[in-house]
């Protein structure tokens, strides 16, 4: 999910940003949003309770397992155009209906499994994005041969990550993302665009777009503050 990408659509009693001085020592200008717990987040991630917990003990945390990245880039694809919060409240659902996102499971997956999928009201029916979750499988099992999937999406880490303050200043894709993108299609991939793998990057820890004053920001110990 691209921090960018869902924002709180307004603010409980309770709650301020550092520009209305919610919270000393916060940065002038930052959009973080201050809640009832004293704490300041990216707006969206104090937007619900749902994703309050997402934010504060999972987003931007490393992912470096293959069968861990692979749900993630899923999941991602599978949220193009939807909110994020519903691809949460699905989560449960699509990792049992795609067998714990185990890429040999999921890349053993036929026709019968796809028309399964389509007709499981629980999870996002689309036809592309199942079959294209089938298609990543099989390209992440065969992509092992040249160290598998973690280490290739990691490879295009960035030098630098952002530092933003407000939310228009978060990134929807970057040089990295477009060559991650151009390169995992090479390798058989779909729904794999530049600004989903930003989503991913920022969803993984490869880059923190936390806003500067977030509790979060910095806690992935792959960025300093």
């Amino acid at each position: 999910m691209s921090g960018g990408g869902v924002t709180a659509s307004g603010r409980d009693a309770g709650q301020g940003t550092a520009g209305e001085g919610a919270a000393p020592g916060l940065p002038a200008g930052s959009e973080v949003v201050v809640g009832a717990d004293g704490l300041a987040r990216t707006p969206w991630g104090d937007s619900s309770d749902l994703m309050r917990h997402y934010y504060d003990t999972e987003w931007g945390l490393p992912v470096r397992d293959e069968a861990g990245l692979f749900e993630r880039l899923t999941l991602e694809a599978f949220q193009s155009g939807l909110s994020w919060a519903t691809i949460l409240r699905k989560r449960p659902a699509f990792r049992e209906a795609f067998a714990g996102f185990g890429p040999d499971a999921v890349a053993a997956f036929g026709e019968g499994d796809v028309e399964r999928l389509m007709a499981d009201a629980r999870i996002v029916r689309n036809r592309r994005k199942v079959e294209a979750a089938v298609t990543n499988a099989r390209a992440t099992v065969a992509l092992r041969e040249g160290g598998g999937l973690a280490d290739f999406v990691w490879s295009f880490r960035p030098a630098e990550t952002p530092r933003p303050l407000r939310v228009a200043e978060v990134p929807t894709q970057s040089a990295e993302s477009v060559a991650l993108s151009k390169a995992l299609k090479q390798r058989g991939f779909a729904f794999v665009g530049p600004t989903t793998m930003y989503a991913l990057m920022e969803a993984i820890g490869m880059v923190d777009t936390h806003l500067v004053g977030s509790h979060r920001r910095g806690t992935s110990g792959v960025w300093p503050d």
